[in-house]
């Protein structure tokens, strides 16, 4: 499971250093380069209700399987676009399989969390940045070698799919909805499950993932764009921002052994908050690639303990409370990144950069008073994490 999570990020990530020469090579503006990062949201949204309907049904094993055939493949497209639209189209295709491949191997996660009986999401959640890392690392040296986008994607892709069409095999038979049945049972629908926590937990990843889109498609921009560096330098942020995170998701375990972590995330979230408006503030280079750093340790337990949390508060039938506040967050991933170009090209990049510590400083405020992500833990305690086949 851990190798879709490493995969997913790595595909991804290794665009991103690309995007200034795509923008460069396509003559974009910032609020064009904006119009066509919005073909992976509306893909996205497009999967979202997509996923929600298929994994309960069909199972995320299956539909995980299916979406990582077009994940690693349609990337590939991206570096072939020759034209706004067809940059466009490109990124609304690969983003219908993102936001497919999202809500099904989250789901999958809950399943594989829960038959464990122990916390293992953000170790897979670790494996996710620890791809994005790796990927971040190909792309920047790939822009500096000249290697053209295309080729690296389809080059990383064919590789990436060879391999998971054997580390996927082991993966849980969950039909979605719990029913302990074969895949393409259902079960009555349920009103219950949608609560005030529940929504609650979508609104703060959709916050914390939007700032994650972010520090994905604008960081090398900003770098280059705003403070006029070049070479590698632009792909540093992201990198930096990776490895803090990674780093930040496999220590979990020992961190929340320390402190509760309905007091540990909102001070990660606070560093993030104070760093990122730091680094925007003093308008240096250094100081910037720090403060993309600062935002990796922040943003690193938010969605595992969302998703997590989910499965605490719906042991029985988590499948689609994973899938909405996966959908949801997923949304704000690559939704976020358009709504930014839209605003820095009506003022300026590093005022709609302004955007993440206000949102940083929302999550800590919402983790802080509501209680919302302890009250799964508090669950999970009560209930005890029971083996599930299902998810």
């Amino acid at each position: 499971m851990a190798g879709v999570f490493f995969t997913h990020g790595l595909l991804f990530a290794s665009w991103v250093a690309h995007i200034p020469q795509v923008r460069a090579d396509l003559g974009l503006g910032l609020g064009s380069l904006g119009i066509a990062l919005l073909g992976a949201p509306i893909g996205s949204i497009l999967a979202m209700s997509g996923a929600g309907y298929l994994v309960p049904r069909l199972g995320s094993r299956r539909v995980l399987r299916t979406a990582m055939v077009g994940y690693c493949l349609a990337g590939a497209l991206l570096g072939v676009a020759g034209s706004l639209v067809a940059l466009l189209l490109a990124y609304l295709l690969w983003g219908i399989f993102q936001g497919t491949l999202e809500v099904a191997m989250n789901t999958q996660a809950v399943a594989v969390e829960r038959d464990e009986r122990r916390p293992v999401m953000s170790v897979f959640h670790g494996a996710w940045s620890l791809g994005a890392l790796t990927g971040a690392g190909i792309g920047t040296a790939a822009v500096a070698l000249g290697v053209p986008l295309g080729g690296q994607l389809l080059v990383l892709g064919a590789v990436s799919l060879a391999a998971l069409a054997v580390m996927t095999r082991p993966l849980l038979p969950t039909d979605g909805s719990n029913t302990g049945g074969a895949p393409g049972a259902t079960t009555p629908p349920q009103r219950s499950w949608l609560t005030v926590a529940l929504l609650l937990l979508c609104v703060v990843a959709l916050a914390d993932m939007l700032c994650e889109g972010v520090a994905a498609d604008w960081s090398a921009v900003y770098l280059r764009s705003s403070l006029h560096s070049s070479g590698a330098v632009p792909g540093l942020a992201y990198t930096l921002y990776s490895l803090a995170m990674v780093t930040t998701r496999f220590a979990g375990g020992r961190l929340l052994t320390r402190w509760p972590l309905r007091r540990l995330l909102p001070g990660l979230t606070a560093l993030a908050a104070l760093g990122f408006a730091a680094g925007l503030a003093v308008h240096g280079v250094a100081v910037s690639l720090l403060a993309f750093c600062v935002l990796g340790v922040g943003c690193a337990l938010v969605i595992p303990s969302a998703y997590s949390t989910v499965g605490a508060m719906a042991p029985a039938d988590p499948g689609r409370g994973v899938a909405l506040v996966s959908g949801v967050g997923w949304m704000g991933f690559v939704a976020g990144p358009p709504l930014i170009g839209q605003v820095a090209a009506a003022t300026s990049l590093g005022d709609a950069l302004v955007v993440v510590p206000v949102l940083m400083a929302f999550i800590t405020v919402v983790v802080a008073t509501t209680g919302v992500l302890a009250t799964g833990s508090k669950n999970r305690a009560s209930t005890g994490v029971a083996p599930a086949a299902e998810a």
